[in-house]
């Protein structure tokens, strides 16, 4: 919850500062001036000055009830602060994604869910986008649809981390062909003997262990399901010669007796 207090403030600076003239551009772009050029002397016309001196005050009070709801750790009053710039400002992704993380980060998977549907529909290869998306469904325990923003997301970035979450999804899937074929790809990465990741020990400690361990794990327990007890057991015990305190590994081997 505190994680989103401390990025959104920055990316609401951001729109908001960069994208109110972006918004104001839009409304002119693709048509055609039938008035002569302007000249230096030239000023405003009234309605453009109107226009200006109603947008500053929204934006100003918004962006203010923002800051002071976050210092104050007042979320509920923050989403409402970023729902009034939004109205300002309905083309600006940045706010509508930082909305979208709000409702994420509290656990309001249906809300990030759509909200990511909705920007990509404008931008289908964001990845901060796919990830939101990918992240909501899954928490919404629409393991399915989850696994589809991955691949997509997996496109768009190549990350060995998507790929093994789209390996454990296809796990949960019963889909072991394609889980089996995307360990195998990871396994031939030499990425997974050095990026890390957290489990716990034997004493619930939270310990660091390479990649290809976890991969190891999880490729024995899909030929455990498909009742290959021989590669099975390799693959547990190739995990344990890397990391022979690696609990899970241990556990599954134990469990093929």
């Amino acid at each position: 919850m505190k994680k989103i207090i401390t990025l959104l403030p920055c990316m609401v600076l951001t729109a908001f500062v960069v994208f109110a003239q972006a918004d104001k551009s839009k409304t002119t772009q693709g048509k055609q001036s039938t008035s002569k050029p302007a000249t230096q002397s030239q000023t405003k016309t009234q309605p453009e000055a109107q226009n200006e001196r109603k947008l500053s005050p929204v934006i100003e009070h918004a962006w203010k009830k923002y800051n002071l709801a976050t210092n104050w750790n007042d979320l509920d009053v923050a989403k409402d602060a970023l729902y009034d710039m939004i109205i300002e400002f309905p083309n600006n992704d940045s706010l509508i994604f930082a909305l979208g993380m709000y409702y994420y980060e509290n656990q309001k998977y249906a809300s990030s869910a759509l909200i990511g549907q909705a920007l990509l529909n404008r931008e289908p290869k964001n990845p901060q986008i796919l990830e939101m998306a990918a992240a909501s469904y899954e928490g919404l325990n629409l393991t399915d649809k989850a696994l589809q923003y991955y691949e997509s997301l997996y496109l768009a970035t190549n990350s060995i981390h998507t790929l093994y979450k789209m390996a454990i999804l296809q796990y949960q899937l019963k889909k072991y062909p394609e889980s089996l074929t995307n360990l195998d790809i990871l396994l031939a990465n030499p990425e997974v003997d050095t990026v890390k990741l957290i489990f716990q020990d034997a004493q619930k400690k939270d310990k660091e262990y390479v990649m290809r361990v976890p991969i190891l794990n999880l490729k024995g327990m899909v030929y455990k399901d498909q009742g290959d007890k021989v590669n099975a057991k390799k693959s547990f015990d190739d995990a344990l010669k890397i990391a022979p305190d690696f609990l899970f590994a241990k556990q599954n081997s134990e469990g093929l007796k």
